[in-house]
């Protein structure tokens, strides 16, 4: 198959690898899930082996799925759960503790201390992010002062950071290769977006050893070569993109105005905004969208942390569903005179409010309240958080264009949900035909550095509508649903404002 691709997609909660051909298409699927740990609330970890031999298995899961040999494939392509953070040996490979995973919140103090001595602007002008545990800054701090003997190894040179596309490509080159990409590395909070380098201030007031850092390439680059071993055959490494940024260019929004937004265990929405960064008025975040030939492109994000893990809590926490579809099926079937808000800040509540220590709460319980309108609820959540992110997006954009959402990841399947969100939007939704635009988005940055995939205008015109949800609810109605979510979030910050 000329031009076959394999991508590698290290998400949250499962690892997945899909191999694509020169037309674009999916020919082989290869996914698993691995073990999530929460040693104390609010606490998230990975075992980074489990993250290993996970994608190992997965690539060739999609390999032989596709029945296609390594020799076929023209290079790999990967895109990973950014933020979550990891620090290995050098020598021996080997993990200094489990990896701490992008919801994980313990260093909130940490990040409320540093807030406290005014810091956050410094932080924010030269990264465009804000102080939050989210970031994985804190996390490389804390692992450094808990782990026994860390600072000191680090300080010898002894240790790498990377997050989770460094350490795969560590593993795949046979700890060949200590790189990233602009897009992960400006997620770190320690990475000048402006000058694209890393920044020695930052990393000073966080106490971390500039040694422990990756290089840092374009997202279409020569990232090493796989070893020969691992799937049979040796296999270049030539995109790389932290996972929304992946499925921007998946979408195809390379013009600035352009917005994305993906649906999987959290909500990220980016709108490109072109070669100029965009300082948010509303608490949104400025950050890398793509880096290309050297040229870095922009974009505002809106980040969620709790979309679809709301879902598994219906599943998991409480019983009340056995797969994610049955929420479709129970939303559907509600009490229409019944209004509840779910405001699932299980941890924390992300953009544009930025609360670390918000807790998730129900709202409009009454005795005929059950898990119908539970269920509805949970869904509901995913078109008011969108809403706030839109509406902050559109404070900072001062572009007169209508706003036409591309969306992607697990819960686009739900057409009640989509037509929710355009609803509560008063904005069309677009559902593309690929659905997988994240590993879509990885598999083009490789192919097109391999120069077996066109480039971007030619890319752009194979993007194709499946389906289009146009907004149907009455401005009145719109308008009294959003009152009432944002009473519900007013009434769950652990602080005004």
């Amino acid at each position: 198959m000329a031009g076959a691709i394999l991508a590698i997609d290290q998400g949250t909660t499962s690892s997945r690898a899909i191999v694509f051909g020169g037309d674009y298409q999916s020919a082989g699927v290869g996914q698993q899930e691995f073990p999530q740990y929460f040693p104390k609330s609010g606490w998230v970890e990975h075992d980074p082996n489990d993250i290993w031999t996970s994608t190992v298995a997965v690539c060739r899961e999609a390999l032989s799925n596709a029945g296609m040999a390594a020799t076929e494939i023209a290079a790999i392509g990967i895109t990973n759960q950014r933020e979550t953070t990891l620090i290995w040996d050098r020598a021996s490979g080997e993990p200094i503790h489990n990896a701490i995973v992008w919801q994980d919140r313990r260093t909130s103090e940490f990040c409320a201390g540093l807030k406290a001595e005014g810091l956050e602007d410094i932080f924010t002008d030269k990264t465009g992010l804000l102080l939050d545990p989210y970031f994985s800054g804190t996390k490389i701090s804390w692992l450094l002062d808990h782990v026994d003997g860390a600072r000191a190894r680090a300080e010898r040179g002894e240790l790498a950071f990377g997050t989770v596309d460094t350490w795969l490509i560590w593993k795949l080159t046979g700890g060949k290769r200590h790189v990233s990409d602009a897009t992960n590395a400006a997620r770190t909070l320690i990475y000048n977006i402006h000058d694209n380098q890393w920044d020695a201030d930052l990393c000073r007031i966080l106490r971390i050893p500039m040694s422990l850092l990756p290089e840092v390439l374009d997202s279409s680059d020569d990232f090493g070569t796989c070893e020969a071993g691992l799937f049979g055959a040796e296999i270049q490494i030539l995109g790389v993109a932290g996972d929304q940024q992946a499925a921007t260019v998946g979408q195809a929004c390379f013009e600035p105005g352009m917005v994305k937004s993906t649906y999987g265990t959290g909500c990220f929405a980016l709108m490109n905004t072109g070669e100029s960064p965009v300082r948010s008025k509303n608490r949104m975040l400025t950050t890398i969208a793509y880096r290309l030939n050297g040229q870095t492109t922009y974009a505002l994000e809106g980040s969620i942390f709790v979309a679809g893990a709301a879902v598994q809590w219906l599943r998991d926490g409480l019983g009340m569903i056995d797969h994610a579809g049955q929420s479709q099926e129970l939303a559907e079937q509600a009490d229409p005179h019944q209004e509840v808000y779910l405001v699932p800040a299980f941890v924390g509540l992300g953009a544009p409010y930025w609360d670390a220590d918000a807790r998730g709460a129900l709202f409009g319980l009454t005795r005929a309240t059950g898990p119908k309108e539970i269920a509805r609820a949970v869904l509901q959540s995913v078109g008011y958080q969108t809403a706030d992110l839109l509406a902050a997006k559109k404070a900072d954009w001062a572009a007169e264009t209508e706003t036409v959402l591309r969306v992607d990841g697990g819960m686009t399947a739900s057409d009640w949900t989509m037509q929710f969100l355009a609803d509560i939007l008063g904005a069309p939704v677009d559902r593309p035909v690929i659905a997988e635009t994240t590993s879509l988005g990885a598999a083009w940055l490789a192919a097109s550095r391999a120069g077996v995939w066109p480039g971007q205008a030619e890319f752009s015109k194979s993007w194709q509508l499946d389906k289009r949800f146009a907004p149907a609810m009455d401005a009145g109605t719109r308008d009294r649903l959003l009152a009432g979510w944002k009473d519900a979030v007013r009434r769950t910050r652990s602080t005004p404002g």
